[in-house]
């Protein structure tokens, strides 16, 4: 995960710091009688040295104008959005310009960690979906949306999972009616858990069967209702009026849109479309251990302003992670 953009960054590598600039110690001399002038020289050279390593420079724009350019196009091969490459360069100018740096100390602990602090700012704090349940009016209502074939079913059983871990009870509405595979998918993850699920047949109305699910729960004092919905593509107008109408139906406390890490700059591009059309609450990432570059989970929230809720870094029910950024930071930079 993220070797792509770890290798670019040169991150992992064995650093090398810059040497301290150091007045070197004078030969030494065998006298038989030093004076006593002669022993002042030690705290004398060593206030010297002290002065000069100790020295402070300020590093000015021009300084850094070159490196963050080549920072640049590093951030564009590893398929980081264009505009989050340059919030990324920006953040980072704007903590090193002006900066006062002893000549001790390593260039590259300086600049590493000014792009951990701009990657920080661009990943966003996330969204604690658990707290937010918990402070909100009950049932919960999520709708799931995104495109065909991006783990969308599969993380709503997870997610399921997961707030069963943390004591909330769950209801699954399968609102993929257009396909029976999704039903039957849906289904099979649900006995697993053991977790309740209202569906119709194929065709059925997918507004109709989230209508029945939120019922259901507020019949049976339920937490939250975790709605799924066919994967739809962004350019296909009658499936975006569908989603609409879903939303109007069983008016959702939050939609999150779902897509894979992998697909890169397209799950940019199509979380930017569904956000014009459906207006989402946060983004959920799958295939994240997948991707060997690493730009769409550090360019998705921050391009479509909606924080990371969730990451997909595996197959089984636990491998879906809340969102926070040290999980990014940490496989980054190669922290433990």
């Amino acid at each position: 995960m993220f070797e792509g953009l770890k290798n670019k960054l040169g991150l992992g590598k064995k650093k090398i710091p810059a040497p301290a600039t150091e007045v070197p110690a004078p030969a030494a001399h065998t006298i038989a009688n030093p004076e006593p002038e002669e022993k002042k020289a030690p705290g004398f050279l060593n206030k010297i040295k002290t002065l000069v390593v100790e020295h402070e420079f300020v590093l000015s724009e021009k300084d850094v104008e070159e490196s963050l350019f080549e920072l640049q196009m590093v951030l564009l091969e590893s398929d980081v959005a264009y505009p989050v490459a340059e919030a990324i360069t920006e953040h980072m100018k704007k903590e090193l310009v002006g900066t006062h740096r002893k000549l001790r100390e390593s260039a590259d602990d300086v600049v590493t960690d000014a792009l951990r602090h701009a990657i920080e700012k661009v990943l966003g704090e996330g969204f604690d979906l658990v707290s937010y349940i918990k402070n909100h009016e009950k049932p919960v209502k999520i709708l799931f949306t995104g495109v065909n074939g991006t783990g969308k079913t599969t993380s709503v059983a997870k997610i399921a999972h997961y707030l069963q871990s943390q004591g909330l009870s769950v209801v699954v509405g399968a609102g993929d009616t257009f396909r029976a595979g999704a039903i039957e998918q849906i289904r099979v993850h649900c006995e697993r858990l053991g977790i309740k699920l209202i569906a119709h047949q194929e065709g059925a109305d997918p507004s109709a069967v989230l209508y029945d699910t939120v019922e259901y729960a507020k019949a049976h004092k339920t937490d939250v209702v975790l709605a799924d919905s066919a994967g739809r593509f962004h350019n296909r107008v009658n499936l975006m009026n569908q989603l609409e109408k879903i939303k109007r139906v069983m008016k959702p406390d939050l939609v999150f849109y779902v897509d894979e890490a992998v697909a890169g700059n397209d799950a940019v591009i199509r979380a930017e479309e569904f956000e014009k059309t459906v207006s989402t609450d946060g983004v959920i990432l799958t295939k994240v251990d997948m991707d060997p570059k690493g730009g769409a989970a550090i360019s998705i929230a921050y391009t479509i302003g909606k924080p990371l809720v969730f990451l997909g870094v595996g197959q089984g029910y636990d491998d879906m992670k809340p969102f926070t950024p040290s999980l990014i930071i940490d496989e980054i930079f190669g922290d433990d």
